[in-house]
């Protein structure tokens, strides 16, 4: 059942994250140099980490720097200009004699503008520009693209259904469940255990685990992707880390209790004259501040470990002339090796403080309080 409930939860969760996705996309390799994309200089650097932190519709491999061409795998483009609908693959993005990026498709032309869609006016050829760089005859789409968060939410996604299904399976043969099921088993006891049950309460705690249960797993699994050399970093990603505090949100304030309420609006055992401000204040934590507080907690620390594991790898160039190519080699590759096990670790802990500190809000919304 907890299972089932974790599948919607899942479904749901999907199609906000990607409706919200959708509007931060950025981070593609248009902006690489057309010889390749060797990176040398600390600016360079600056740029290349800037471009890796941010999402693409594309996954980028290599790019020869004698040829100039670019090994990628494109991704999915789903755009609604002022034509209606248009879809193609990101592949089709082509660089211009002045340098952009344009794609011509069904009468309508797109341009990337600092890796985000535009639609050019009608009868344009080029973008053009204004002394502070901003493009006076494109405009931006709606972006609904499958970018490489949004692919990466997806295998996300397909792993929970299928690790769910099967540990669901699993209890229909017998109490012991097989296969993947003795992996998941004890992580669903560990939240049920010592997140759920100590902060909602033994009574009310079966209705939440299955979103408590989605959102551990569903970061974890996002936080270790962003570890594999595909360059995932969609927990680094503010709309991300945004949808999911939206989420815990909506589900503490409208499961909040009748004494919930009473405490938050009109605030008991306290002078009258205090009570307005006192819940407005109370009001403020519970729809900015909590909320703020989640998303900004796990956007800040998946993005810096990405920003920290990248810069040490960066000092076999930045320490090449001071150390020599071997031994900066051999010390940047030494330190990002323990950044990245440390990383294992944070991977696993930014799941727990996330989910521990949503039941923990939840818990304070349903809780039954004592009158005297």
């Amino acid at each position: 059942m907890i299972a089932k409930q974790s599948i919607k939860f899942l479904v749901v969760l999907f199609t906000l994250t990607t409706t919200l996705t959708a509007f931060a996309n950025g981070g593609d390799h248009e902006n690489q140099h057309t010889k390749g994309n060797q990176v040398d200089s600390p600016d360079e650097i600056r740029e290349y980490i800037s471009h890796h932190l941010k999402d693409s519709h594309d996954f980028h491999f290599y790019s020869d720097n004698a040829t100039g061409r670019h090994f990628s795998f494109p991704l999915p483009v789903i755009v609604w200009t002022s034509e209606g609908l248009r879809t193609f693959m990101s592949s089709e993005f082509h660089h211009d004699d002045a340098g952009h990026v344009i794609v011509e498709k069904d009468g309508v032309k797109l341009t990337k503008i600092h890796s985000k869609i535009h639609e050019l006016e009608a009868g344009a050829h080029q973008v053009k520009f204004d002394e502070y760089h901003h493009a006076v005859n494109a405009h931006r789409v709606l972006d609904f693209s499958i970018t490489k968060s949004v692919f990466g939410m997806l295998l996300a996604g397909l792993l929970m259904l299928l690790g769910f299904g099967a540990l669901a399976r699993s209890y229909k043969k017998g109490h012991v469940p097989t296969g993947i099921g003795r992996f998941l088993e004890p992580l669903v006891i560990y939240v049920r255990d010592e997140i759920a049950k100590p902060n909602i309460g033994e009574k009310k705690y079966r209705k939440f685990m299955g979103f408590l249960l989605t959102v551990f797993f569903f970061i974890w699994i996002l936080n270790l992707l962003g570890l594999t050399p595909l360059g995932f970093n969609v927990t680094g990603q503010i709309a991300v880390t945004a949808c999911l505090a939206i989420f815990t949100m909506l589900i503490y304030m409208f499961s909040g209790s009748k004494d919930f309420w009473a405490h938050t609006l009109w605030m008991p055992g306290v002078p009258y004259l205090l009570r307005i401000p006192l819940a407005i204040i109370e009001l403020v934590g519970f729809v900015l501040i909590k909320p703020f507080s989640l998303l900004v907690r796990l956007f800040a620390n998946m993005t810096a470990g990405h920003f920290v594991v990248m810069s040490l790898i960066a000092l076999m160039i930045t320490m090449k002339e001071a150390f020599g190519p071997v031994t900066s080699t051999g010390m940047s590759l030494v330190l990002a090796l323990f950044i990245s096990v440390i990383e294992i670790l944070v991977a696993f802990l930014q799941a727990f403080i996330f989910t521990m500190l949503s039941s923990l809000f939840i818990g304070m919304a349903v809780e039954e309080h004592d009158h005297h």
